[in-house]
């Protein structure tokens, strides 16, 4: 027996089975409601009809059902294709502001790239030394001076290694983001480079994810980094969510034992230090970024959560940081 739909204005949930049409309790408001819709679309096959009223048959084995219409989602992907292509707009313009107002004018506070002093380059290489404080601890803590961690502002050491920290978890989520086959590069390289040169390599990849699908592309094999990222993904996220814990209380209290002052003084250096150094004005445009991107992402992978605690990840995605641990801690690593 043939199958027939009906359709109409509201767009109603319409699930089909073998010979009967199953209509979604918002479709028809009354049964004269019914009738008008059946008229209206079907009146050239009912006048074809001479074995019996087909209005009679369809109303028959019209069951309802009560299954509700997905939610929309509430990120830029479900947006219409125009703000779509704005969204990416703004990206893209962002990344020229950000290369040429933090790296080529000189303008923004301290140096440009091309007349960096040698005193920002002797900071910026103690604080590498300095990453993730393993030499000073080393020094301090387990009396291991194999190397001498150099001594500098712990407020600078502070703000230098919460960014790498939190730079540091992003990686398990641009593993799993379920965009990231829209970005034709090594998500290794980027990664990697990101960790020097933060949102420089982050914000086109924003833009680039929201590019169309390719139809003829073929997903990637995750490569061995990706593997032991997101495997790993609970490890990473209590590191470097320690990391950016021990960096605020060594920016307030670390090496006391020195000519730092108080946490007055150290409050007034990190306003001087971000008026008078380029890289100490770039990280604080990192962390804005940061707390843009954080919920962006995590929000669009939600189904990457272990199902009991996506409502707990939804809300604190929104917290710098935290959100990011938790989104790390909860991951469902039984899902493909």
């Amino acid at each position: 027996m043939m199958m027939m739909s009906v359709g109409v204005a509201q767009q109603p949930l319409l699930c089909c089975a073998i010979n009967k049409p199953i209509v979604s309790s918002n479709c028809f408001k009354s049964k004269k409601h019914f009738d008008r819709q059946l008229w209206k679309f079907n009146a050239n096959f009912i006048s074809r009809q001479r074995d019996g009223p087909y209005r009679d048959w369809i109303w028959r084995r019209t069951i309802v059902c009560h299954a509700s219409r997905r939610k929309p989602n509430t990120t830029v992907e479900t947006g219409s294709d125009s703000l779509r292509r704005v969204v990416q707009f703004v990206l893209w313009t962002a990344e020229a502001v950000y290369i040429l107002w933090l790296f080529l004018l000189p303008y923004a506070p301290g140096d440009p790239v091309w007349a960096i002093s040698s005193e920002t380059v002797d900071s910026l290489v103690g604080l590498s030394l300095n990453f993730f404080f393993i030499l000073p601890l080393m020094n301090s803590a387990v009396g291991i001076r194999v190397i001498d961690a150099p001594v500098l502002h712990p407020m600078s050491e502070g703000l230098f290694n919460f960014v790498i920290g939190w730079t540091f978890m992003f990686a398990p989520l641009l593993f799993t983001d379920r965009k990231r086959d829209k970005y034709k590069g090594s998500l290794d390289i980027l990664w990697g480079l990101q960790m020097f040169l933060t949102n420089t390599f982050l914000i086109p990849y924003m833009a680039i994810r929201l590019n169309d699908a390719d139809p003829d592309y073929k997903p990637r094999k995750p490569s061995q980094l990706a593997s032991v990222m997101t495997k790993g993904a609970p490890i990473v996220g209590l590191i470097g969510g320690a990391v950016c814990l021990i960096s605020a209380l060594w920016a307030l209290y670390g090496r006391m034992d020195g000519d730092f002052g108080s946490i007055t003084d150290r409050w007034e250096y990190l306003v001087y230090y971000l008026g008078s150094e380029r890289l100490a004005y770039a990280f604080i445009w990192d962390i804005c970024l940061y707390i843009i991107f954080q919920p962006w992402l995590i929000g669009d992978n939600l189904q990457n959560i272990q199902q009991s605690k996506v409502g707990i990840v939804n809300y604190l995605r929104f917290v710098p940081v935290v959100g990011l641990v938790a989104y790390l801690l909860l991951l469902n690593h039984d899902r493909d």
